[in-house]
Parts: structure tokens; C-alpha cells; sequence
């Protein structure tokens, strides 16, 4: 009996039913999966959708599609295979700042990125199966307007009472009492 090959989309969500109902269960054998045409292909789409700079190779997207998105991803998918495979170092560009100063960006190679873009769409079902729903950073779908949205219905359900602590902010003897105190605004010095 052959297994049919399913799509990305439905192994992504595979791994991510799996994550959420089984916590502990370790996965293996992913390498396979992230070296698949399908899922290259899919990392490459995406990388060419934020159309960035070439990296220190000064390959662009251009450039690999004169030659062939096709062969570009095969030849990506060997170099997986057969562990041949190294990444580039990074193009470092200097961006200004105000105040005279400059940021570094590191731009990795389109190669690179689409490597990196394969291993995210695998790895990421695992990780987002035990992000709590109130988390918006950095995560599919989600944003900073939604996060916003989600603090506005808190506050019009009467869901005012914000516990903030930060125990950098206090000596290394935990005292419950100041903390209250500081909670609620009052004061912390004794008489």
C-alpha cells in the first residue's frame, strides 16, 4: 500500500492538530517534509512576494526567474538532499537613523531565504499550537490592529482590573504585601 502525498497545506494543519492535542509528543523526520518541491516552492512564492534585495550573491528574483524558478528549486532541493547545502553570509547594509547613527541590516541570500521560508512552514504549526490565543506577536494572521481590538472588547466587557508584575522591580526577598500596596497605588514605606 502507497501513502498519496498530501498537500502543504493539509500536512500544516496535520502538524498543528497533532501539536495541539498530544503537548508533549516530540516530532521527527520534519527534514523530509522541508525539502519537498512543494514546500520550496510555496517558500520561494512567498520570499518573491516580499520582493527584497539580492543578497550577497546579488542574485535576484529576477535573475532566477530568467533561468527558471523550476530549476532553481531542484537544484535547491538537491543541495538538501544530498546535505550539500550551506548557507551565505549575510549582506550587511547600513541604514541612517536620526542623530547621525546607522542601523545594520542583514539581508540573506534569495536561496537562504527560501530555505528559511520552508523550515518556518513546518516548524511553525508546532510552535503556533501552544501560543495562547491573547498572543499577537510575530504570528500568522494576527496583528497589531487585532491586538488593539482585543484590549478595546476587554474594556467595554468591564474588564478593567490589570495584574502587571515585574519582579525586577522588587529585591530578591519577595514581599506580597508592597506588592499590593504597589498594585493598588499606595504607599510602600512604613511609619
Amino acid at each position: 500500500m502507497t501513502n498519496s502525498s498530501v498537500s502543504l497545506h493539509e500536512l500544516r494543519r496535520r502538524i498543528y492538530v497533532k501539536a495541539k492535542a498530544q503537548t508533549s509528543w516530540r516530532f521527527w523526520g520534519l527534514y523530509v517534509h522541508v525539502r519537498k518541491t512543494g514546500t520550496l516552492r510555496e517558500a520561494y512564492r512567498l520570499a518573491r512576494e516580499n520582493n527584497g534585495a539580492p543578497g550577497i550573491d546579488g542574485v535576484s528574483f529576477e535573475a532566477i526567474e530568467e533561468q527558471g524558478v523550476v530549476s532553481f528549486v531542484e537544484h535547491l532541493r538537491k543541495e538538501l538532499i544530498d546535505g550539500t547545502y550551506r548557507p551565505l553570509r549575510a549582506r550587511k547594509v547600513g541604514i541612517p537613523k536620526d542623530g547621525g547613527k546607522t542601523r545594520v541590516l542583514s539581508i540573506p541570500a534569495i536561496r537562504d531565504r527560501v530555505v528559511q521560508g520552508a523550515l518556518k512552514l513546518i516548524l511553525e504549526p508546532i510552535f503556533e499550537a501552544d501560543f495562547q490565543p491573547g498572543s499577537f506577536g510575530y504570528r500568522p494572521m494576527r496583528s497589531p490592529h487585532g491586538a488593539i481590538q482585543r484590549v478595546s472588547d476587554a474594556i467595554f466587557q468591564s474588564k478593567t482590573h490589570v495584574i502587571d508584575l515585574d519582579l525586577r522591580s522588587y529585591s530578591t526577598r519577595f514581599d506580597i504585601t508592597s506588592c499590593w500596596k504597589k498594585w493598588h497605588g499606595e504607599s510602600t514605606t512604613t511609619t
